[in-house]
């Protein structure tokens, strides 16, 4: 069985008598992944430590259970995942409050569509406003307040299945790359939790610390977080 990884896979592709890839297409694949994988899941850690960190007492729950679960070894796997209920929540409200990508992906009707008596015509280039969603008083209580206690509550996932936490779309054209980030958003973030203690640079209070949000492509923190960590 060949071991090969996705690089060498793509290369494969190209060198056929028949190459169903070309050299651009493999360049423009590679651009996309690591431009959408990149700047996203660091993003998502940064919001979520910035927002525990104003929170101390999240920031001691979820350092607590990491505590609990990983008490007979020393690094995180992704299997112990499943075990860290509040870590997931933690995630999910940094999704929710903070969404990667706060229109998502734009996409384009095929036909003239009507929802809900409005009617979105052909070849109309649709944003989905998941920031808007998520900030929503008529569905989250208290929208504005870090709260991933409210994910303890009730069970809502981010896979596309229920439509007030979309931040990966949902459907056909639901992000590719979901897995990976499940995996790398909770695994980096559980990382920097249980292994080090964190402050801020002298002068500054976990309660100052700003989180003015910057809109783009991808939604990213006006002042990037600075912290400095102590090693426990």
């Amino acid at each position: 069985m060949s071991e090969n990884d996705m690089l060498q896979a793509l290369l494969d592709l190209n060198q056929k008598d028949e190459p169903e890839l070309s050299f651009d297409d493999i360049k423009h694949l590679l651009l996309d992944l690591f431009v959408a994988g990149t700047d996203t899941t660091s993003g998502t850690v940064e919001w979520a430590m910035a927002e525990l960190m104003r929170n101390p007492d999240k920031m001691l729950k979820a350092k607590n259970e990491l505590r609990n679960v990983m008490r007979h070894t020393k690094h995180i796997q992704e299997s112990d995942i499943t075990k860290l209920p509040y870590l997931q929540a933690v995630v999910k409200e940094t999704f929710r409050i903070h969404p990667t990508v706060p229109f998502l992906v734009p996409h384009k009707a095929n036909e003239d569509t009507e929802i809900n008596g409005q009617v979105v015509p052909k070849n109309a280039q649709i944003l989905v406003n998941v920031w808007a969603i998520g900030r929503d008083s008529s569905i989250w209580s208290n929208p504005d307040s870090f709260m991933p206690e409210r994910f303890l509550e009730k069970e809502i996932d981010f896979r596309g299945q229920h439509f007030e936490l979309i931040p990966f779309g949902g459907g056909r054209r639901i992000c590719v790359g979901l897995p990976l980030a499940y995996r790398m958003v909770h695994l980096m973030l559980a990382s920097l939790i249980n292994d080090f203690d964190w402050k801020l640079e002298e002068g500054l209070n976990f309660e100052e610390l700003d989180v003015t949000e910057k809109f783009g492509l991808s939604l990213q923190k006006a002042i990037p977080l600075k912290a400095i960590p102590i090693k426990l």
